[in-house]
């Protein structure tokens, strides 16, 4: 089946559903524990992501057999629901593993500057 199968992308919407759900959840839950004062939910969710995406990237492509449907299920759909942060820590990883420090760097320093960058501008911009 092709990446574009109709399996593929129901996989990715239920994993999509049950991961926005879990990152729903566990923000109430921190925020309940710690508070609202610096965002230990989104943190949580960050690191918990991110240890998934490394783990889950591997196991699935080294020691488990699984369908395609079920892996981008898992990687894309859920973790990409609970967290596209957990993406963007692997596609660090990959570049790093692979040599490309320069890049991996590069990628780091971008996305946190253009995304900080792109939230001031969009908060600027819907209150003119």
């Amino acid at each position: 089946m092709s990446a574009l199968g109709p399996l593929n992308w129901l996989a990715i919407a239920v994993g999509g559903t049950l991961g926005c759900w879990l990152r729903y959840g566990q923000t109430l839950m921190v925020q309940s524990i710690w508070g609202r004062e610096f965002p230990s939910a989104t943190l949580s969710i960050n690191v918990i992501g991110s240890f998934l995406m490394g783990f889950l990237f591997v196991a699935t492509t080294e020691r488990i057999d699984m369908s395609p449907a079920l892996r981008v299920g898992i990687l894309t759909g859920f973790l990409g629901g609970y967290t596209t942060f957990s993406t963007f820590s692997m596609e660090t990883l990959l570049l790093v593993q692979n040599g490309a420090w320069f890049r991996a760097l590069l990628y780091v320093v971008l996305s946190v500057a253009l995304g900080f960058g792109g939230a001031v501008l969009g908060v600027f911009l819907a209150r003119l």
